[in-house]
């Protein structure tokens, strides 16, 4: 276990965070973080969505440990402090989605590793709930799962979804598959997008405060997705579709103001999912667990309240 840097100047985290490097049975290099505050008695399994890095999680920590709660949070493969994919370190790119399951697998070993308290709680946000829920139907040891805006669709025009999946089926046949999905670039989104009409949030302390971990560390930014990446993401929503809910409680967040991801394929899951729960947030945007502080503080009662409910 060989220690990896931590921002704690930017990540708002509880003292103590552990980083540190692992290896992907691929032999990609990962980097994890965790945080455990004393008396702990579960363990929250946090799965970012694209683009993001562990620092921007450490307020979540802190909002877990009021429930006595540890976390443990990845950087996935090309982003973050792992490993990236492409000479162009800004773009979003994975071979295989398949290949998140590895550094999946390598945090649950790490968790072990670690003897973070059990039960283990899985939390998957916007990508990282595709990741999750892929997760889930291999058997993840985890009691409960929540998910926050879960990329189980990607919102697109009726117009523009034959066009997104042809292009990126194309790119990966003619080895253009590295290049940047149409309309995106290598620029991080809350760095060149101005606050106003952003699809993240409504609150401007937040948005900026995203903004500020890339300036002061421009390592951890990200850009666009590449052509593969939307191609791969296309035939991991599809194929999740057709999948049947776990039997396992499931409490999902949403924004009634979603933009990036499909609501309609989000209701259409918790519909079918037995001992499931939607909880849609009035107002809210993409990140619910970053939104003004009203939202904000109902959602993680909510979490922590789904995370516990067995004690």
């Amino acid at each position: 276990m060989e220690p990896a840097p931590l921002f704690d100047d930017v990540a708002d985290a509880p003292a103590g965070g552990v980083a540190e490097w692992r290896q992907a049975a691929d032999g990609q290099r990962l980097r994890l973080a965790h945080w455990r505050p004393e008396g702990a008695r579960g363990t929250v399994l946090m799965l970012p969505g694209r683009t993001e890095y562990v620092e921007k999680y450490g307020p979540t920590a802190t909002e877990f440990a009021k429930s006595d709660l540890a976390m443990i949070a990845i950087d996935w493969r090309g982003q973050g402090l792992s490993d990236r994919m492409l000479d162009d370190p800004m773009g979003g790119h994975v071979m295989h989605f398949a290949d998140f399951q590895q550094d999946f697998d390598v945090m649950l070993q790490a968790a072990a590793d670690h003897d973070l308290p059990k039960p283990w709680y899985l939390l998957g946000h916007s990508m990282g709930g595709a990741i999750g829920l892929r997760a889930l139907n291999r058997g993840a040891p985890v009691e409960r799962a929540a998910f926050s805006s879960p990329m189980w669709g990607i919102q697109m025009s009726a117009s523009l979804r034959p066009m997104a999946w042809g292009l990126s089926w194309v790119a990966r046949r003619v080895r253009m598959d590295h290049t940047y999905a149409p309309g995106t670039s290598g620029a991080s989104y809350p760095n060149a997008t101005p606050f106003d009409g952003n699809m993240l949030t409504h609150d401007r302390d937040q948005y900026d405060w995203m903004a500020r971990q890339v300036e002061k560390h421009p390592e951890l930014g990200l850009g666009g997705p590449s052509l593969r990446w939307l191609n791969e993401a296309l035939v991991e929503c599809r194929a999740l579709a057709a999948l049947a809910s776990p039997d396992i409680p499931c409490l999902t967040v949403l924004g009634s103001e979603e933009m990036i991801v499909d609501p309609a394929r989000i209701r259409s899951r918790m519909d079918r999912w037995p001992g499931g729960r939607l909880m849609m947030v009035e107002g809210g945007r993409h990140e619910c667990m970053m939104e003004t502080p009203e939202r904000r503080d109902a959602v993680f009662d909510a979490l922590r309240a789904h995370f516990t409910a067995d004690r």
